[in-house]
């Protein structure tokens, strides 16, 4: 198979072009405007008890790793991540409340998803993913006594 260089993809005789720079751009992108989705949702969950921030901050952290390294720099840079996310990441611990926040919400969520499952064996998964959960917050996870 003969390959011509142009532009920026490859002529192939068979497939006709194969353009992949412009799908990673596509991806990126897609990547970067979810990343300020998920920032978003997450600067609101610090306004609303309700909603979880640290859950959003970190899906924001990772499509903005996916999309761009500018953004990735600038999102690991700004006070939301300093404030909500390092000492999780870094060091593994959140205080009390933070925990309880989070397992409050992903609690109500897997009770709903548990409601609505139609197969006891699906149930019966949700409740062992839900236990591994609160495994992994309590014992994995060190509780800070209060914010430093």
């Amino acid at each position: 198979m003969k390959r011509i260089k142009k532009n920026k993809g490859f002529y192939d005789p068979r497939n006709g072009w194969i353009i992949e720079s412009y799908i990673k751009k596509i991806i990126d992108g897609i990547c970067i405007v979810f990343g300020f989705v998920f920032l978003v949702i997450g600067s609101i969950g610090v306004i609303i008890p309700m909603l979880p921030t640290t859950p959003f901050l970190l899906l924001a952290a990772v499509m903005f790793a996916k999309g761009s390294k500018n953004f990735h720099k600038w999102f690991l840079s700004t006070t939301l991540y300093q404030k909500h996310i390092v000492s999780i990441v870094e060091k593994k611990e959140m205080t009390l409340k933070g925990k309880l926040s989070v397992l409050t919400t992903i609690s109500i969520m897997f009770a709903i998803a548990i409601f609505f499952a139609p197969i006891w064996h699906v149930k019966a998964l949700i409740t062992v993913i839900l236990l591994m959960h609160y495994y992994y917050f309590l014992f994995h996870i060190i509780t800070l006594k209060k914010i430093k």
